[in-house]
């Protein structure tokens, strides 16, 4: 795996205090960025007198600052022990939007509570999904946010008060995005540490001689006082129609976010060390509970909801090079006082849209990157190519034509024109397609134990012969197998007092590959890592180093995920006839 030689600090690597709350500084205003972008363009969707957009700033610094320190926490099945800015985002806006339209701020609330248990769900189900949840689902997810999200940034870049000139917002946003562009294209240093912050400050001294910028509202803060709750919306009864109308619209971007995020799981495990590790999906179903409590935090207090910021976590890490979890916790203590300052949220309110359009440009822009790793993580064979290809197509095409969408009319109209939404249930789709008409597995359950070898090479040779393959094939497969099961066996924690646990093994043959699945519990070590330290040993290998060796050998392939009850190690064996 490729080294993150930037990283001077793991997670579980303390950083000096004065450096660990500099870094904490810097999430905090990236999180502070965003969080201003959004919640300006949602209240901006509908009359507000202000108060609400108070009580929204507040509480949704208050609610980021508690679930990033709880991700970066450890805290049993809520703690994954990584830093992962999280925030208001996109994913809910359009949807948020429609049910404000429909009910108001009242039945988002009880709309958003309801999503969050999709969260939850998927992280208790992540192994039973993890055909569905595919990294080209993932991307597709991101590509399409990122998509949706473009024309709500250009539309506030031309946001300003009535009678200034038409071309007072476009400069402004220019100006953003311009000095954004600058510093991190050139920066070096405290520049490039500082890009959006910097960006913001010089955007709005550009504002000010336009008269885009309006400072009376923070002369008129208080310095410090608890925050006003006049704003908050409250409720509305489950039994209103509008609920189970929109219900499935929230629900189904919930699913889409906890896509989302059990890829940042994934991935902020890479990114957080110097040499990347197999991926515990268990630290992947704890980042999907950290969202589950966001959600759910921000439907009690009406704001938008909130969701992890990825790109700008992987930023954060590229400039300072810090990914200990200690940062993370004192960037949610530094965000919860903040929420407390009047005078600062006031200012945080006073900055432009122009402003905040052309920042969220830029987080789209990366996010959209991100779909498109994602996408690439597994390869991108003639199958994937296809899933990508046509959901996209679709979601796009349906979200820039709305009036071959008239006949619909509703709520579903909205929501089959919501590009997100009809993109990533496209990819699900065809995704269901593909596994239901692949070939046909085969199954052997069995004790994991050197019993069940005899079992293990009948089961396998079959399979073999069934495919066609020749001899040197089939003994190459049968040897797969059993050093699978042999290192497995050393992996595993000892069950002196009890019978050994069970094993299934589930076989998909492909074209000219076998695909074995390995399903049980065991240790924590990782059998992927183990092979993969193993190969860059030169020195004769331990007794107990042979299993490893030879398994590497045998298989083309080797994926082990972890995850809460049960691992899968899965092995590709390649044939030939």
């Amino acid at each position: 795996m490729p080294a993150n030689d930037h990283i001077r600090y793991e997670p579980d690597e303390s950083a000096p205090w004065p450096l660990t709350i500099n870094v904490a500084f810097q999430g905090a205003v990236l999180i502070v960025s965003n969080t201003v972008t959004f919640v300006v363009i949602f209240s901006a969707a509908f009359e507000d007198d202000g108060s609400y957009a108070r009580w929204a700033m507040v509480g949704a610094l208050i609610i980021a600052g508690l679930v990033t320190a709880l991700h970066a926490s450890r805290l049993g099945r809520v703690g994954p022990g990584h830093i992962l800015l999280m925030g208001p985002g996109v994913p809910f806006l359009a949807a948020c939007v429609l049910a404000v339209d429909a009910g108001g701020l009242e039945l988002m609330s009880s709309l958003v509570i309801a999503s969050s248990l999709i969260q939850f769900a998927v992280a208790a189900w992540l192994a039973r999904l993890r055909r569905l949840i595919t990294p080209v689902v993932s991307g597709v997810a991101f590509m399409m946010i990122a998509l949706s999200a473009m024309p709500i940034a250009i539309e506030r870049m031309n946001d300003v008060p009535a009678g200034l000139s038409d071309a007072a917002g476009p400069a402004v946003g220019v100006a953003a995005l311009g000095f954004t562009a600058l510093l991190m294209l050139r920066g070096v240093g405290l520049w490039s540490l500082w890009a959006m912050p910097i960006a913001i400050v010089a955007a709005c001294l550009v504002a000010v001689p336009l008269g885009v910028y309006d400072g009376q509202p923070v002369l008129d803060a208080a310095w410090i006082d608890l925050p006003e709750t006049d704003g908050w919306p409250g409720f509305a009864s489950i039994l209103d129609r509008d609920f189970w109308v929109l219900l499935l619209v929230f629900l189904v971007v919930s699913a889409v976010v906890a896509v989302r995020s059990s890829s940042e799981g994934a991935a902020i495990q890479q990114v957080s060390r110097r040499a990347p590790r197999s991926i515990d999906f268990r630290g992947v179903q704890r980042t999907l509970n950290v969202g589950g409590i966001a959600v759910l935090f921000s439907g009690l207090a009406g704001t938008p909801p909130t969701i992890a910021y990825l790109p700008s976590t992987i930023s954060l890490f590229n400039f300072t090079g810090v990914a200990s979890r200690r940062v993370g916790i004192v960037m949610g203590a530094l965000l919860i006082v903040l929420a407390l300052l009047p005078k600062a949220v006031a200012v945080l309110l006073t900055i432009p849209r122009p402003v905040s359009g052309a920042l969220l440009m830029v987080v789209m822009g990366l996010l959209f990157v991100e779909g498109m790793r994602s996408v690439m993580r597994e390869g991108l064979n003639r199958q994937r190519a296809f899933i990508v290809g046509i959901s996209l197509a679709i979601a796009v095409g349906l979200q820039n034509q709305p009036g071959l969408l008239e006949s619909v009319g509703g709520s579903w109209s909205g929501v089959l024109g919501n590009g997100v939404l009809v993109g990533v249930g496209a990819a699900v789709l065809l995704t269901i397609v593909m596994e239901l008409t692949g070939s046909r597995r085969s199954r052997l359950e069995t004790a994991l134990d050197y019993s069940a070898l005899p079992d293990l090479d009948a089961f396998l040779r079959g399979l073999g012969a069934r495919m066609g393959w020749n001899e040197a094939s089939i003994e190459r497969l049968c040897a797969a197998g059993e050093e699978t099961l042999s290192a497995m066996m050393q992996l595993r924690e000892d069950h002196e007092a009890d019978a050994p646990p069970r094993v299934m093994v589930n076989a998909r043959p492909g074209s000219g590959v076998l695909e074995l699945e390995f399903l049980a519990l065991f240790s924590e070590e990782n059998l992927e890592d183990r092979i993969a330290y193993i190969s860059e040993q030169a020195e004769a290998p331990d007794v107990g180093d042979i299993s490893f060796r030879l398994l590497r050998l045998y298989a083309s392939a080797v994926r082990h995920r972890k995850y809460y009850g049960i691992d899968i190690v899965t092995v590709e064996v390649e044939g030939g006839g």
